[in-house]
């Protein structure tokens, strides 16, 4: 293992990606998000990513010089297009722009279409909570899970994140996918050369497999069984129907080079809770101070924001194999 500075590794992704034909605007925004993600021990959307968005830039799977646009469709409405680029430029417009109409309006929302993975859904709905906005993000992926009792994937993983900001200290942040775990987290398994739990996933066959390769060919088991696959059908119909974006079973892969642009949709709500409370920062902080009071109890994220200043000060540590592929492409 290799242990590089937060900036030396950004230089690491950027640099790979604009070798590959990305422009150095998306570039960064890219590398931003994959060493954050990196940084918060958030490996599956991390630097292992970044050989596959390069061997995805070169075949045009991505486009690497796309530029995201947006319009704002009704007063609390933006439509953000990705261009079949990068996800992360798109947000990037979402993160800036909603807070400013969700003061005007109380309420926003921004619908992203033709866009792309959008890595670690909690980081961009931390960054709406940072400017003091409650923030919703529903996003779908590649199809992965089957309806409840059926066999054929038609659903992704399809994250869900929600942030709220709390007075005086980072907001919390919840960021779950409807599988049992993150597709991601398969990937880095592989990578790595790893087994996986037996529970995660099932191969083409519907049976339980311990073989990274053979989950990512069959099916995620879905978080709480038939809830989890209800919860799916909702975030592919707000983030894909409500958008304008591909289904899940419509999308291309996210993991591989083959195939036209995936045209994945993201739909992000943020509220602005002075419209509805003059005290509403006030109460959420009087709930996080409820379960901190409770013997045991852990906030969500608490690991996350850990590990992340942990980063700050020692750097990450990154495989030797995982350098050697990022810096030969």
């Amino acid at each position: 293992m290799t242990a590089l500075s937060l900036a030396a590794a950004h230089d690491l992704v950027a640099d790979a990606l604009i070798r590959s034909g990305t422009a150095p605007e998306a570039a960064a925004s890219v590398a931003r998000a994959l060493v954050g993600a990196e940084a918060d021990g958030l490996k599956g959307h991390g630097l292992t990513r970044t050989p596959i968005y390069a061997g995805q830039v070169k075949s045009g799977k991505i486009l690497g010089d796309a530029r995201a646009s947006f319009k704002r469709a009704a007063p609390a409405a933006l439509v953000v297009d990705a261009g079949n680029g990068f996800a992360y430029p798109a947000l990037d417009i979402a993160i800036a722009e909603l807070p400013k109409v969700a003061r005007e309006t109380g309420i926003a929302a921004a619908a992203i279409r033709r866009s792309n993975h959008c890595g670690a859904a909690g980081r961009h709905v931390e960054a709406l909570a940072e400017a003091g906005i409650v923030a919703l993000m529903f996003a779908n992926a590649p199809a992965s899970m089957a309806p409840w009792g059926a066999k054929r994937p038609l659903y992704g993983t399809d994250p869900i994140a929600f942030a709220c900001p709390i007075p005086d200290r980072a907001p919390i942040v919840i960021d779950m996918s409807l599988s049992k775990v993150a597709r991601g987290n398969i990937l880095a398994a592989r990578q790595r050369g790893e087994t996986i739990p037996d529970d995660w996933a099932f191969d083409a066959e519907g049976r339980p497999t311990t073989d990274p390769d053979a989950a990512i060919a069959g099916l995620m088991a879905p978080m709480g069984g038939p809830k989890g696959v209800a919860l799916a059908l909702m975030v592919e119909l707000l983030a894909a129907g409500l958008t304008g974006g591909g289904y899940a079973f419509e999308l291309t892969s996210f993991l591989d080079d083959v195939g036209g642009p995936p045209n994945a949709g993201q739909f992000i709500l943020a509220i602005d809770p002075a419209a509805f409370s003059a005290n509403g920062p006030e109460r959420f902080g009087l709930m996080v101070q409820a379960v901190e009071a409770e013997e045991g109890a852990r906030l969500p994220g608490a690991r996350r924001l850990a590990a992340r200043a942990r980063a700050a000060a020692e750097g990450i540590e990154i495989g030797e194999t995982l350098i050697a592929e990022i810096e030969a492409v």
